[in-house]
């Protein structure tokens, strides 16, 4: 008993660290440890405190996919056409409709050469004109490509890009600036990939800095971008990303301009449906493009924290309602769901799936909930293994190392001005599990100061219980 006291006094102590200490002392802290084994709770503060999840809602999306299709499911896009075929004419148009695969194009998962497999597809149906047009439908997804709960100043930058049904190339084009003198306004050279109707207005300026200070601002479907900020002076080339307007109509022109050049010719221009019109007419399937496996998918979107693949998964969600699948019932699945599975969402306010929306909040108690359902799920070897790894990989690379819980802690992290947040399991040597969430929001400080705060409290509970 007097044991249990010492051990209790000590973490008390450990825990003024972040209570007390001059970098988060007057931050909203939530705190919870806890044994996966025996349920018992190792440290606790504030646990039911709702906070702003930033990046840690990836855990959520991530949790809820694998749960509903597993590690080996493949998103599948069906390639369909209207009229019909005869004597190697499309008397119609060629349809590519999206179903919510982020992957297309992409520089993360993904094959690049997928458009000269499609025409390979063409080619062994019989294909070698097409009267009609190549049609990107996005009408899976509603019209709302921009969420309503994330901030206007990030609209336009890659890291909040307008999700559609078909996302390409992830949904981001390079800016290639020439910057000049110190003073002087930087010069827009090309983009990549080539969009010839996007128009900028460009206030960026040359200054002193090394790093990009540029930031891309505009809304989907609009080809007029702003341009502010600010990056290195007198450099030959500086590149900047921003969101491609609308991915899906790109798609369809490069893959117009590779069946041309593969000897298929079509008669019509690349267009894109937002919504299905009334009294469409019929399709018929030509052939289906499976993704990656879903673990593939999942591990780069935690490891790397990748807004879009999150994105994408999440809208997807709201099929489990209906389609055109909506913001407003993905955000009521994740909740039903959940709550059936005895992981309580009840207090967490949930607007997307990758935490880019400020008002959104949930709790550690939630996390660690939801992560201990996850350690005991057939789905958890693939869970785990989408997780960063401190001191290793992914957005923990620099988490914890050279300390002694190097390669011991899989977890999310979450970080936006001013927050930082971490949830996850600390693997212990006598082979103890803990299921852990620490969350810090308005700190007045640079997040990096509050991942050293961080850092410290979690070594010390740890030396504290080996």
């Amino acid at each position: 008993m007097q044991q249990n006291w010492k051990i209790m006094l000590k973490l008390l102590l450990i825990l003024s660290i972040l209570t007390t200490h001059p970098n988060t002392q007057d931050a909203n802290i939530g705190v919870l440890i806890c044994d996966y084994h025996s349920g018992d709770t190792i440290d606790s503060y504030r646990p039911n405190s709702v906070i702003p999840p930033a990046s840690t809602m990836k855990l959520l999306t991530a949790a809820t996919a694998l749960e509903l299709w597993g590690g080996d499911h493949r998103i599948q896009t069906p390639i369909t056409y209207s009229g019909y075929i005869k004597d190697g004419i499309l008397y119609g148009d060629l349809y590519i409709e999206g179903r919510g695969d982020p992957t297309f194009g992409s520089r993360y998962v993904g094959d690049r050469n997928f458009m000269y497999k499609w025409v390979h597809r063409l080619r062994e149906a019989g294909i070698q004109h097409i009267t009609g047009s190549v049609v990107a439908d996005l009408s899976y997804f509603d019209g709302n490509a921009l969420n309503p709960a994330w901030l206007w100043e990030d609209a336009g930058n890659y890291y909040a890009p307008g999700i559609f049904s078909l996302a390409y190339q992830d949904n981001t084009m390079n800016i290639v600036l020439r910057s000049g003198a110190v003073g002087s306004i930087a010069e827009v050279l090309y983009t990549t990939p080539d969009i010839p109707e996007i128009e900028f207005e460009n206030h960026i300026r040359c200054t002193h800095i090394t790093y990009d200070g540029a930031f891309v601002h505009g809304v989907p479907y609009n080809n007029t971008r702003y341009l502010v900020g600010s990056v290195p002076s007198n450099r030959q080339t500086f590149g900047v990303r921003g969101d491609i307007p609308n991915p899906g109509l790109i798609l369809v022109r490069d893959f117009t301009k590779i069946l041309r050049n593969s000897g298929i010719t079509v008669d019509g221009t690349e267009s894109y449906l937002s919504e299905k019109p009334m009294n469409a007419p019929a399709r018929t399937l030509l052939f289906t493009h499976e993704s990656e496996p879903l673990s593939e998918i999942i591990r780069h979107t935690e490891q790397e924290s990748d807004n879009l693949y999150a994105e994408m998964l999440f809208r997807t969600f709201g099929a489990k309602y209906s389609v055109p699948c909506t913001i407003h019932n993905s955000c009521d699945f994740i909740r039903e769901y959940w709550k059936n599975r005895g992981v309580s969402l009840r207090s967490a306010k949930i607007l997307d799936g990758c935490g880019l929306a400020p008002q959104e909040v949930i709790s550690p108690s939630m996390y660690v909930q939801l992560l201990r359902y996850m350690y005991g799920s057939k789905h958890k070897e693939v869970f785990l293994a989408s997780l960063p790894c401190s001191g290793e990989s992914g957005t923990l690379s620099s988490f914890l190392r050279d300390t002694p819980l190097h390669g011991k802690v899989y977890a999310k992290s979450g970080t936006i001005g001013g927050t930082k947040n971490y949830a996850g399991y600390i693997f212990l040597p006598d082979g103890r599990v803990w299921v852990f969430a620490v969350m810090v929001n308005s700190a007045n400080c640079k997040t990096r100061k509050i991942q050293r705060v961080i850092e410290q409290y979690l070594l010390d509970v740890y030396q504290a219980n080996i």
